[in-house]
């Protein structure tokens, strides 16, 4: 392979520095010998290594040779400060290293030729090659081994949540995938999975809630048509036709404002209740709301502490909202229902609309005061159909408040019943 290769290649780049490093050391020293004053006979044979080396003159004329160094030099000064040669004598390999040592003395300028053997660099190189041809396959088998284990290993428990995973569905959303014990991404992935399951069973238990709800609110009114219908069918004398167009009316009015109702609670899930708005004057809507419920004599309307408030949205639904909010009222007041509108400061330096409807009912106990803003929720003294309608109107008003960027809040009222706060972000126009 490449990394055999460059191995192989560097460790003989590495011995050669050595070689070349030896062999200039010795050279470096025998010049210093020489410039010492010592002759060149001394400075060749001073060497202890098997080392071959050459004094020769500027003309090439040999002075001193070490003992197994033969008769003439290997290579030339003029070959360059390092050589690579062959041995002719025993085909070994060297590395020549030429110096030049002034010496004071008539013979000129000299030559230092120290040859320092280079054999051993290809034969490791070869040793290194050979080793590598075994231990690289294998070395290779046992990465590739330990590597698939390791990975087998990590990813075993993203296989048992695919697995787990297979086997959810629809009818058992009350599954969960198996979370590791490690902290890492596959138990963050696992304890996402873990958190969206518990989001989607959640939404599917509400759907089952509400349709079952739905379907139950739906079926009284068209029961009643029907059973309405069979008995001036059967009998015909004992009822009016104008009796049978009154029964229709009336509960045909019922379903159309439950179906109204279902609608916009849809529109509102899939985020679609508010889509743009223009400057709608609230205490406009709160005054008709008076008026309309006045009509009906249902019960004293105060709105003496309305005053000027303006917010931005849709008007048909803010219109819904002010309504939803004074039937509540009147429909479990005894004598009073008081409305209140004012401009207060809200969250970050902004204005918000108050809205605030109390009545001297019964109130809402502290535990359902967050249940009665659910939807299909009546509480214990208002379950009766003839007392209300299909438990809606309140989450209807949540659901509005909520797409104009609002609140509800339920507590007690001062006049010892329910009250019901909207707070809503004032138009900044306004």
């Amino acid at each position: 392979t490449v990394g055999s290769l460059a191995l192989v290649a560097a460790l003989g780049s590495s011995l050669t520095d050595e070689v070349v490093g030896l062999a200039e050391d010795r050279a470096d020293t025998i010049v210093a010998t020489l410039e010492d004053g010592a002759s060149p006979a001394d400075a060749a044979t001073a060497d202890e290594e098997d080392r071959l080396v050459h004094i020769v003159t500027a003309d090439g004329q040999v002075l001193a040779r070490s003992p197994r160094a033969p008769d003439e030099p290997l290579a030339s000064p003029e070959d360059g400060p390092v050589t690579d040669v062959a041995a002719p004598s025993d085909d070994e390999e060297y590395v020549v290293v030429a110096r030049s040592a002034e010496t004071g003395t008539g013979d000129g300028p000299l030559r230092v030729l120290v040859a320092q053997e280079s054999s051993d660099i290809a034969e490791a190189q070869s040793a290194l090659a050979g080793t590598l041809r075994v231990a690289v396959p294998l070395l290779t088998l046992v990465v590739g081994l330990l590597a698939w284990w390791l990975v087998g290993r990590a990813l075993a428990p993203v296989d048992a949540i695919r697995r787990e995973v297979d086997r959810i569905g629809a009818d058992a959303l009350d599954r969960r995938v198996p979370q590791p014990t490690t902290r890492d991404e596959v138990a963050d992935l696992a304890a996402t999975m873990n958190a969206m399951l518990d989001r989607l069973q959640q939404a599917q238990e509400r759907q089952r809630r509400f349709v079952s709800d739905a379907s139950h609110e739906l079926r009284s009114p068209a029961s009643a048509i029907r059973q309405h219908a069979e008995v001036g069918l059967a009998h015909p004398d004992s009822t009016t036709v104008d009796e049978l167009a009154r029964v229709v009316l009336s509960e045909g009015h019922r379903i159309e404002q439950l179906v109204g109702h279902l609608l916009l609670l849809a529109r509102s899930d899939e985020g679609r209740l508010t889509e743009g708005g223009r400057p709608v004057d609230l205490d406009d809507l709160v005054l008709e709301e008076a008026a309309r419920v006045r009509a009906d004599a249902r019960a004293r309307l105060d709105v003496s502490s309305v005053s000027a408030g303006r917010v931005r949205g849709d008007a048909l639904l803010l219109h819904r909202m002010v309504g939803n909010l004074v039937d509540n009222a009147a429909r479990h007041a005894r004598t009073t229902v008081k409305v209140g509108l004012t401009e207060v400061p809200g969250p970050n330096g902004g204005r918000e609309v108050r809205l605030v409807v109390d009545d001297d009912g019964p109130g809402i106990a502290p535990a359902d005061r967050g249940r009665v803003l659910e939807r299909f929720v009546r509480l214990d003294d208002a379950r009766a159909r003839d007392a209300g309608g299909a438990g809606l109107g309140l989450s209807i008003v949540q659901a509005v408040a909520r797409a104009h960027g609002g609140r509800v809040e339920v507590s007690a009222s001062p006049d010892g019943g329910a009250r019901l706060e909207v707070l809503l972000p004032a138009d900044p126009t306004g």
